[in-house]
């Protein structure tokens, strides 16, 4: 039970880090391009990524997760043939869904240009970026496969390659095209994305083929009998894909609702059209990317708990299923709320480093406690799919995000509570389905939720680190350290006290440290002080 606990943490540490090197390598990258090509061209090159990034969900949101709960349904029980019938199966139709759309979004980029955006240079772009939807659809087959079998390591290396083909090949295909024009610059950054997937794809069968001699070994060895129809496994893919796509639409279509609703209801309030800009970017463009950064951590810990709930399911081992729904609450909760502790009490010191605006410490001194919740809700949806019920975590979001609305619509309008009210109504709305998705999983799981080991210990860890960091940061300004400095170094003291903090207070035990690089020191290290416990 440890081992096949500790291979799931191992799997969403593995995701987390590769998840964190994207996210830098992707934010860092957006700085030199928009000195190359200039406000025009990052124009042109951003008309076509959303449109990419809309079909890309329409096409990859859920299926990989169904490949990956599908596979590690079979492999469980040793049907190993029905296991890669299933692969086979699903890249056949990620093919052709991924080849459909390429197609599609080829065929319209003009009239997207012309008639959507009114401007007819930004046809390049979006022709130049279609072809990634197809090499991104079959790279998702692998990684949905490689997922099932409970080993991340190929989506997290082919995540790390692809994003470092997609930084090179925008540099330089920008570069060698900008003398012809800047909309063939941007046409060059757009196909990006492109070379980025292809370098990924490459990756991930040159890792299948690698493995191919032990994955024929295990075919030889199945007796399972006869092999699932085709066209079951399709609707049983849609069946299981068609809840987590639509879930994965509701955010991108809030963040559209919240640009037409909070700028609108601000200007209602008595701000001017520059005014209620402003404030807004504060929260959609500032508050809101640094909520998600520690996330990252329990998107990857939802990605590796589906199949690790679903194999436990198979084996109808209900234990298995509650202690590992246990550990991932706990562990969304352990790296969720300091984080919010952390970005609450150094609100304005963080937007002054990152963005040199203190007023944007504001909205994100609010919405800093959204991130425990939507952790929490990252977690939970992972394991409500993994035990089948992947239409629950949607109805709760979408419950969650009317509130949103209603909370956006009334609040933001009020002259003394403004773009607060827009911060709060995005906190209740990950709030609501977090509550909801926990009392769910508690249900169908029989996961006990232990409010002493779960909540107070990191709560306790929690606010120890973040009076650290608050003195510690007022401190260091009075000792005459520059703001952007005392900020930095408050912030890795604060990592360092709530790290030994949780585990002095017994929040976290050795079998969580496991699956870390170089355990076995790190244990011997806070075992020879007694520290660990467990």
């Amino acid at each position: 039970m440890t081992e096949k606990k500790d291979s799931f943490l191992k799997g969403a540490f593995i995701l987390a880090a590769a998840g964190l090197v994207v996210k830098v390598l992707g934010a860092v990258y957006r700085i030199p391009l928009a000195r190359l090509i200039k406000d025009e061209g990052m124009g042109l090159y951003q008309m076509a990524y959303p449109i990419y990034l809309i079909l890309l969900s329409i096409s990859t949101a859920g299926i990989p997760t169904a490949i990956s709960k599908m596979v590690s349904e079979d492999v469980a029980i040793g049907r190993f043939k029905n296991a890669h019938r299933i692969f086979k199966v699903s890249m056949i139709v990620l093919t052709i869904i991924g080849l459909g759309l390429t197609v599609l979004l080829g065929f319209g980029a003009n009239w997207l240009a012309v008639k959507i955006y009114k401007n007819p240079k930004a046809f390049y772009s979006i022709l130049s970026i279609s072809p990634a939807i197809f090499f991104v659809s079959i790279m998702s087959c692998f990684r949905g496969f490689f997922q099932g079998l409970q080993d991340m390591t190929p989506s997290a290396v082919s995540q790390i390659v692809e994003q470092i083909g997609r930084v090179i090949a925008v540099f330089i295909l920008a570069y060698m095209l900008l003398p012809y024009g800047v909309e063939y610059a941007a046409a060059g950054a757009a196909f990006g994305p492109v070379a980025g997937s292809v370098m990924g794809l490459i990756v991930l069968i040159a890792i299948y083929y690698r493995r191919k001699r032990t994955f024929d070994a295990q075919i030889l060895l199945d007796e399972s009998g006869s092999l699932e129809n085709p066209l079951h496994i399709i609707n049983r893919l849609f069946i299981f894909a068609v809840p987590v796509t639509l879930g994965g639409l509701i955010s991108p279509m809030m963040s559209m609702a919240d640009a037409a609703i909070v700028s609108s209801r601000l200007q209602d309030a008595g701000f001017s059209v520059k005014r209620a800009a402003e404030l807004f970017g504060q929260l959609s463009g500032m508050a809101v990317p640094l909520i998600n950064l520690p996330v990252v951590i329990t998107v990857a810990l939802s990605a590796t708990l589906v199949p690790a709930i679903s194999e436990a399911v198979v084996l109808k081992n209900r234990q298995m299923v509650a202690e590992r729904s246990e550990t991932g609450m706990r562990m969304s909760i352990i790296f969720g709320l300091p984080s919010a502790v952390g970005m609450y009490v150094l609100a304005t010191p963080i937007t002054l480093l990152l963005y040199n605006n203190a007023e944007a410490g504001m909205s994100l001194q609010i919405l800093a406690w959204g991130v425990v919740f939507l952790a929490l809700t990252q977690t939970t949806t992972g394991i409500l799919q993994g035990v089948g019920y992947a239409g629950v975590p949607v109805r709760n979001m979408v419950f969650g995000a009317l509130i949103k609305i209603f909370i956006n619509y009334f609040l933001t309008a009020m002259p003394s509570i403004n773009i607060k009210g827009a911060a709060l109504g995005t906190v209740i709305g990950y709030l609501v389905p977090s509550i909801l998705n926990c009392f769910m999983v508690i249900k169908l799981t029989d996961a006990v939720f232990d409010l002493k080991h779960m909540l107070l210990k990191p709560a306790l860890a929690s606010g120890i680190m973040g009076i650290t960091a608050y003195v510690s940061h007022t401190g260091f300004m009075a000792l005459g350290l520059s703001q952007n400095k005392a900020t930095l170094v408050a912030i890795v003291l604060g990592a360092a006290i709530y790290g030994l903090a949780l585990i002095a207070v017994g929040g976290i035990k050795k079998s969580d440290l496991e699956f870390l690089p170089g355990n076995q020191r790190i244990i011997a290290f806070f075992n020879k002080f007694g520290l660990l416990r467990g």
